[in-house]
């Protein structure tokens, strides 16, 4: 069995909501997470913010550096074990007007309480007649001082925030959650999140995500710093 995407109207609601809400609300350091200690993980990720069912494919259309761009971001079957935890493997392949310009493999696990949290990544950009340019923004935690952050908090409130990853001078995004609402958007209460992302290395860059509770992540914009924009356009779940 597959399950496609909520009704166009839902994305529809989505992007206002997210141009509704960008800049409306200021940063604020409470409700951070932290890292202190490692809890249990498991690769079975089930937070419903973030599913990551293995066989899921999701597919994302829009801009990136005024290019058309096709993002199709697959839960692999496989998992690999990192700094210890078992994670579970994401493929991200990303096209620009037709040609694959990147490739990832994220690497994410899940704690007991549910929070989702990310482990690394091993990306690299292709040139035009595609080979690798550059790796630039790889990084596995346990190795050369970098540490695994959350992804996603099992409970999401309002102001919370935490350090995605680290890796000094390479990967340093945080999130903070700035929305959760539904209502009146043809969603229920709750349903959606909106998160910030930014990071040190790009202090003049910000960006919203939007996700949908059992879906996952469903669109992402670029409020400052760039004109990137994806919005899910397809969503199979096996």
């Amino acid at each position: 069995m597959s399950r496609r995407t909520p009704h166009r109207a839902a994305f529809v609601a989505a992007t206002a909501l997210v141009l509704g809400v960008a800049g409306a609300v200021a940063a604020s350091g409470q409700g951070a997470l932290t890292a202190a200690r490692v809890p249990p993980f498991s690769a079975a990720v089930t937070n419903p913010w973030f599913p990551l069912a293995p066989g899921s494919r999701y597919v994302y259309t829009g801009t990136k550096d005024g290019e058309p761009s096709r993002d199709v971001v697959t839960v692999l079957r496989r998992t690999k074990t990192v700094a210890g935890a078992p994670c579970v493997i994401v493929d991200d392949r990303l096209y620009l007007r037709g040609r694959l310009a990147e490739r990832t493999a994220d690497w994410y696990s899940q704690d007991t309480a549910g929070n989702v949290w990310y482990f690394g990544e091993d990306t690299a950009e292709l040139d035009r007649q595609g080979r690798v340019r550059t790796r630039e923004g790889s990084w596995t935690a346990g190795v050369d001082g970098a540490r695994p952050g959350i992804f996603i908090p099992a409970r999401p409130r309002l102001h919370q925030s935490a350090r995605q990853e680290y890796y000094k001078g390479h990967a340093e995004d945080h999130f903070e959650v700035i929305g959760l609402f539904g209502r009146g958007a043809g969603l229920h209460p709750t349903n959606a999140l909106l998160v910030k992302e930014w990071t040190p290395l790009e202090p003049g860059t910000i960006d919203h995500k939007l996700y949908v509770r059992g879906v996952g992540l469903v669109l992402e914009q670029t409020e400052r710093g760039g004109d990137e924009r994806n919005e899910l356009v397809s969503f199979r779940q096996s």
